[in-house]
């Protein structure tokens, strides 16, 4: 994706385009034609703040404030916020993004120190490394621990995005068999690494002898790995987390090592950090910990200024497709023309990846005269779609870019007429099979500047995309609402909205229900074991 970045009167297209560092960090080279690059570590705020009127682009690491004092100083010039590294929790996003400014960071920078941490805290804690380590420095000289051979064992992946990719081709060079769950790839990128397809997470945990996470942290993901999940897993088995604390609960951990189930586990990331002198990990039997360190090698640290410095000036010419962490606000034409818009096609594509996570193909079908030009909303199904899914958390300006990484091919029709709205919005997705494939579909309209779901499948409704949304199909026949109905009023769960769909009479029927509360995963089984049920779903609008 490209897209010009304004000129002002003060900065003509035969001008050098200007660039201040102001923190540390190694920029790399910094004579590149049509630019000026000042490097200048550790300014002083109140000299930032006076130079950077003359500036088109700022770059910083952590120690900079990029406040609303910072933004309005910098005048109309400024276009593009550079942050080396993952964070962006010194640049106030929200107003950068109202002023129009591009954010972007560096996030790749790290992925071959992360992966490489998370594979040297597997080999410590196979080898009862820091266990060692503390017992000989307290006098204890214990050559009777037994360790475990990664040779020919298992290894569980789950999230083969950048880094999980990168840990599954060191973990093959030390002679480890890979299984990895990610229900958002390809299953072309899994032939790609040699590496085996899980189809579930209980699928991935029953077959493996170590496991490691290397996911974004979401509320899909967080707690995944539990009490439950860590019971599934072999006797003996080891866990690490060098991703973000919370994927794996930290006091299931913990019980997991005490009661011996767990053979040791390796930890670089908490919940809260640093921990309290009172945190659980601290005292947990066979558990390595490290404090965060997974960015933190020479090398890593060098490619980030050179990777930023790299970007913003690509973005400076127009490319803006990597590293983009907002997105700046449309203008209020457009942003009052396709508001409800936008928003619902991000909640369309947020329920089809519940429905059919990792598609190769992406539809949209516009019906209707629309107010504007309606690619943005195209772009906002994609936010909507890969959200969670990715190591980059995508955005209207990095969506496209990052489907494209994903190979998911992306197919827009127009058509004039709407037979039962003024305007819809048809979503399909795709996924190839060897034997055949599987669609799903979902389209939606907007009431004022409310959207609203009108389709599901073949099917017909009309409901807001709201909370927790149960799909369910039946036999058009009396008594599957209200048995359904009675079932989750014994759990407590109170249904917010209802509606109902069916292709013929007697045919098969569909019916959604808004709930107030989640469903566990044994609730939305016993749901599905109903007589009345074909089939149920749970998504998240």
């Amino acid at each position: 994706m490209t897209a010009a970045l304004p000129t002002t009167p003060e900065q003509t297209p035969a001008a050098p385009l200007r660039v201040l560092i102001c923190d540390e960090m190694n920029p790399g080279n910094l004579v590149h034609e049509g630019f000026e690059i000042s490097y200048e570590g550790n300014l002083e705020r109140a000299e930032t703040l006076r130079r950077l009127p003359e500036y088109d682009a700022l770059i910083t690491r952590s120690r900079t404030k990029v406040d609303r004092e910072l933004i309005d100083a910098a005048g109309p010039r400024l276009k593009v916020i550079g942050r080396g590294g993952v964070g962006v929790d010194n640049i106030d996003l929200d107003y950068a993004s109202l002023r129009g400014l591009l954010v972007l960071n560096a996030p790749e920078s790290n992925n071959v120190s992360a992966a490489e941490l998370a594979v040297m805290h597997l080999m410590a804690a196979a080898r009862g490394l820091t266990r060692s380590d503390r017992q000989t420095r307290a006098g204890v000289w214990d050559r009777k621990f037994l360790g475990i051979e990664l040779k020919d064992k298992t290894l569980g992946i789950v999230g083969l995005g950048r880094i999980g990719s990168i840990v599954a081709d060191r973990a093959q060079g030390l002679r480890l068999k890979v299984v990895a769950f990610d229900p958002y790839v390809p299953g072309s990128k899994f032939e790609r690494l040699g590496v085996e397809r899980a189809e579930s997470l209980d699928d991935l945990l029953g077959r493996v002898d170590f496991l490691t996470v290397h996911t974004p942290l979401t509320e899909e993901t967080q707690g995944m790995v539990g009490a439950r999940e860590l019971a599934l897993l072999r006797p003996g088995s080891i866990v690490v987390n060098a991703a973000r604390g919370g994927i794996v609960e930290e006091r299931a951990l913990v019980a997991a090592l005490e009661s011996g189930h767990l053979f040791a586990a390796g930890v670089d990331v908490f919940v809260d950090e640093p921990p309290a002198p009172d945190h659980h990990f601290l005292g947990a039997p066979n558990l390595g910990i490290t404090a965060h360190l997974g960015a933190n090698t020479f090398e890593a640290q060098e490619r980030v200024g050179a990777e930023i410095v790299s970007r913003v000036l690509d973005a400076l010419h127009g490319d803006v497709s990597k590293g983009a962490v907002n997105a700046p606000a449309l203008d209020a034409k457009t942003l009052e023309a396709l508001g409800g818009y936008l928003e619902l096609g991000e909640k369309l594509g947020r329920i089809l990846a519940q429905l059919l996570p990792g598609a190769h193909d992406i539809e949209l079908t516009f019906r209707g005269e629309f107010p504007a030009e309606p690619a943005p909303v195209v772009t906002a199904a994609l936010v909507g779609y890969l959200s969670g899914s990715t190591d980059e958390k995508p955005n209207l300006i990095n969506a496209r870019a990052l489907a494209k990484e994903r190979g998911l091919n992306i197919a827009v029709r127009e058509e004039g007429d709407s037979p039962d709205y003024q305007t819809e919005v048809i979503v399909k997705v795709t996924a190839h099979g060897p034997d055949k494939d599987r669609t799903r579909t979902v389209g939606g309209t907007v009431f004022g500047r409310s959207p609203r779901l009108t389709r599901l499948r073949d099917f017909r409704v009309e409901l807001e995309p709201e909370g927790y949304i149960l799909i369910a199909s039946n036999e058009d026949k009396p008594g599957a609402v209200a048995k359904l109905s009675t079932l989750l009023g014994t759990w407590g769960v109170n249904i917010a909205g209802m509606a109902l769909g069916r292709a013929e009479k007697g045919g098969q029927a569909l019916f959604t229900l808004t709930l107030d509360d989640n469903l566990t995963p044994e609730q939305l089984q016993a749901i599905r074991a109903l007589d009345v049920i074909e089939s149920a779903y749970l998504v998240r609008a």
